[in-house]
């Protein structure tokens, strides 16, 4: 069995990291190899030499998460590359990937968008359990806009959170925020859901520690109802409180709508209403 993409792609990088990176001494001319030897990768990612060797040399084609997750921290891959090691392993080992997400729905009943119609100017959203964004009222466009959550296709709160720097700014109580996001992705995946396992493995690997800890630390479900701070770019700070409402769906959407918690955030979302044209 040859090498796989997967095995060349591991190799790549552990000779691409200088000693120096991770910590060891670089006893030049004796080496081999020009980066790190596979017992020293194997040692600080905390897997075996033999199961290393194995992966590189196309032998084992199914590694779990947590290795991959070990090997993309300890090889200090980019966000862009921790997602083509995720996209490899699943490629190489015969799982499901990016194609399995669009066999979900990714629209609303005609009757829920009247609801959310109705909702105008109210920051408003129905999302899937996974976190991906189906629709949304021109309200919360104002609000999650210029924060950039809105710009991937389609959105998603908890990649968002987890992936996207600006979401620390967004967010002032962001550690509160990722616990919601990543109780909420765990709830969805204990349950069966393959969109939401997908999405977990994912972020376990791209946004390691900060994902993972949050995600298996924490049995909880996530909160229906609170307050969620935002620091907005044209209005500055807001306290919203929302309420998060099942819809009767195949695919157990949610509709959550934010309204204004004190009489100081009433005022920002009424200037934030006034700098946009009204909502059609």
């Amino acid at each position: 069995m040859g090498t796989t993409e997967l095995g060349a792609f591991l190799r790549a990088h552990r000779e691409a990291v200088p000693p120096a990176a991770v910590g060891l001494p670089n006893d030049g001319k004796r080496r081999r190899t020009p980066g790190l030897r596979r017992a020293e990768l194997a040692t600080l990612a905390g897997v075996s030499v033999d199961y290393l060797t194995r992966l590189e040399q196309g032998r084992d084609r199914s590694p779990s998460v947590q290795v991959l997750a070990a090997l993309a921290e300890t090889l200090g891959l980019s966000r862009d590359e921790r997602i083509h090691l995720h996209r490899l392993a699943k490629a190489t080992g015969g799982g499901a990937c990016d194609g399995v997400a669009t066999m979900r729905a990714r629209t609303v009943r005609p009757t829920v968008q009247a609801l959310l119609d109705r909702l105008e100017p109210a920051p408003a959203l129905v999302a899937n359990r996974p976190g991906d964004l189906l629709a949304w009222t021109a309200g919360f466009g104002w609000l999650a806009g210029p924060v950039g959550l809105l710009e991937a296709e389609p959105p998603n709160l908890v990649r968002y959170v987890f992936t996207d720097p600006r979401a620390h700014d967004a967010h002032p109580d962001w550690d509160a925020v990722a616990g919601e996001r990543a109780a909420a992705l765990r709830a969805a995946a204990a349950l069966g859901d393959p969109h939401a396992s997908l999405l977990a493995e994912e972020l376990t690997i791209i946004a390691d520690a900060r994902f993972r800890d949050r995600f298996e630390g924490s049995a909880a479900l996530p909160a229906r109802t609170g307050v969620e701070r935002w620091a907005h770019p044209e209005v500055g700070e807001l306290r919203l409180a929302y309420e998060s409402l099942e819809l009767p769906d195949p695919d157990e959407q949610r509709l959550v709508v934010y309204l204004a918690s004190d009489e100081a955030t009433a005022a920002a979302l009424d200037r934030l209403t006034d700098h946009h044209p009204a909502a059609s």
